[in-house]
């Protein structure tokens, strides 16, 4: 959904250590175009089965947001992702756990038969 790097990514870093990091994600939540950021997101296969993180990662999600929150102090970027249901799993016939969510975001083009947007 968002994808920051090196300067862009400096400000959000320097919000995350001021504010903490519900900041960044207010920061960069208007960035979610809905059904546009899907689209490109599947169309670009920026699509992943878990939040994609690296070792110098920090990874922040909160209970019951589809947002997760990425960043890198090392490699200066920050990426918010958004959860995005399989089409099969719009209305589950019982509750489902969050295991199998999906997350997609610009820094991979992995294909997989499942569904993340950003």
């Amino acid at each position: 959904m968002a994808f920051l790097q090196g300067a862009e990514a400096d400000v959000v870093l320097a919000m995350i250590d001021r504010s903490g990091a519900s900041a960044a994600f207010d920061y960069l939540q208007p960035r979610d175009m809905g059904e546009a950021t899907t689209d490109a997101a599947l169309e670009k296969r920026y699509v992943y089965d878990d939040v994609p993180a690296g070792r110098t990662d920090h990874t922040i999600v909160h209970d019951g947001s589809p947002y997760a929150l990425t960043y890198s102090r090392t490699y200066r970027y920050v990426s918010l992702l958004r959860w995005h249901p399989l089409e099969s799993e719009v209305q589950p016939t019982r509750p489902g756990s969050r295991q199998s969510d999906n997350w997609a975001a610009p820094r991979s083009t992995r294909q997989t038969e499942r569904t993340l947007t950003l």
